[in-house]
């Protein structure tokens, strides 16, 4: 069989900030060598008017799922399987399941394989579920996957699912526990990287201090520059800390999400509650290492000074790159069911409505206006990536004068500016008239 697998964008234009798409590995290691199979990442190549393939094959999440619909009924003909999986499948299959022929729900590493088989065989089911409990086995990456130079970055993953469950956040609605790779399967993965600079896209790094030490000792020696995300509890640990530093970390994605303890309290942010930030952040500087910081703002106990506090926190303590994003219901989370509860969805689908735009405020916040939340997220996007204030934390902060630093500081501060502009206000997807559903 022929098979077209597309990492969609979530609307029509190359984005200049696209990582190296992880899954495409994935689904190549699982995909007998007797069929055919390309991959198309939408976000760095236009995708063709037509595509000739026996299965057509898309990777959702929740941003792109109206993109998933119209392009399933473009390329869908009566001889074809249009097939869908990914995050937004894992709580919105029934959803799914109008516009593909079958749904995969959850990992592909136990349904990608008995759908093909079962495709050859014409027994084809209209949903794979996945138990969530197979091991994460070493990926044997083929370059040939790869049609764009992701900025010479490897993307890499040692574990599945977070220990934490933050209110807002979508990972638990596809992963209920937490499942690791060993550090030697991570070695032997690193050893075959080409890259020198690795990006572990893990939603938390460190699932426990034993293993992350056992980790750090043994990639020390590849001498890999990497990044990762961690949590309060890890910046608080300067033995961690030192250990990163030592085995080639340089940079750190944080989640603050707010300065305001009732937010927090609302957001189940139970590692940040009792966090001093900013000695977290003079912890993390005493190591030489970039933070990447992101910021959630319109939760309840929020109002209009919110966005002047926290642009001058983060300007203040010279953060290297962040993300200020207004709260989104994502459906399957606690925020989602509570809004829609209280009655305060602003679309009961927002990701399917052919009114919302990117950037714009799903829902009825409590202490300030829609457009108040929407405008004031813009504007601290703005002038954070505004040239004075690049110029400002770049030369305020030494860290950030050091080669890899410098670097990684320009490249990311250009590409964020560049992006807020292309993508704020953009319609999602399409026009899709049916799924207006205001």
């Amino acid at each position: 069989m022929k098979i077209t697998f597309i990492r969609l964008n979530m609307f029509e234009h190359i984005s200049s900030d696209a990582m190296k798409p992880l899954l495409f590995g994935i689904i190549k290691s699982l995909t007998p060598e007797e069929h055919e199979i390309e991959f198309i990442d939408e976000r760095v190549e236009k995708l063709p008017a037509h595509i000739d393939s026996d299965i057509i094959a898309f990777s959702v999440e929740t941003y792109t799922a109206k993109r998933a619909y119209l392009l399933a009924k473009q390329y869908k003909t009566e001889k074809n399987i249009i097939v869908m999986g990914g995050f937004h499948a894992s709580v919105m299959a029934d959803e799914m399941i109008a516009y593909a022929d079958t749904v995969l729900v959850g990992d592909a590493e136990d349904t990608w394989q008995q759908f093909l088989e079962d495709c050859q065989k014409g027994q084809r089911k209209d949903s794979y579920i996945s138990t969530g409990e197979k091991e994460l086995t070493i990926l044997k990456e083929d370059p040939s996957v790869y049609r764009h130079g992701y900025f010479g970055i490897g993307v890499y993953q040692i574990s599945r699912g977070c220990k934490f469950n933050c209110d807002f956040c979508s990972i638990k609605t596809m992963y209920h526990n937490v499942r690791r790779k060993s550090a030697d399967m991570i070695v032997e993965e690193l050893k075959e990287a080409k890259e020198k600079i690795i990006f572990f896209v893990d939603d938390n790094l460190f699932y426990d201090k034993k293993t992350a030490m056992e980790l750090f000792d043994k990639i020390a020696p590849l001498k890999k520059k990497w990044a990762c995300q961690i949590s309060m509890d890890v910046a608080r640990d300067d033995e961690l800390l030192t250990k990163m530093k030592q085995a080639g970390c340089f940079l750190v994605l944080m989640g603050f999400e707010s300065l305001n303890p009732e937010s927090l309290k609302e957001m189940h942010k139970v590692a940040n509650s009792e966090a001093d930030y900013e000695e977290v952040i003079r912890r993390i500087y005493k190591h030489k290492l970039l933070i990447y910081g992101t910021f959630v703002l319109g939760c309840d106990g929020d109002d209009t000074d919110v966005f002047d506090k926290t642009f001058a926190f983060a300007v203040k303590n010279n953060i290297a790159v962040t993300n200020f994003n207004p709260l989104i219901p994502m459906p399957g989370t606690g925020v989602y069911r509570k809004m829609e509860e209280q009655g305060r969805l602003r679309y009961k689908k927002w990701w399917l409505s052919d009114r919302y735009r990117y950037g714009e405020t799903a829902f009825l916040p409590n202490k300030m206006t829609p457009e108040e939340l929407q405008e004031g997220c813009l504007k601290m996007r703005t002038d954070f990536y505004s040239i004075p204030c690049i110029l400002k934390r770049l030369f305020a902060n030494p860290i950030h004068l050091r080669p890899l630093n410098f670097f990684v500081y320009v490249l990311a501060n250009l590409i964020s500016r560049r992006e807020i502009h292309k993508k704020q206000g953009q319609l999602l997807g399409g026009i899709l008239n049916e799924a207006d559903v205001d």
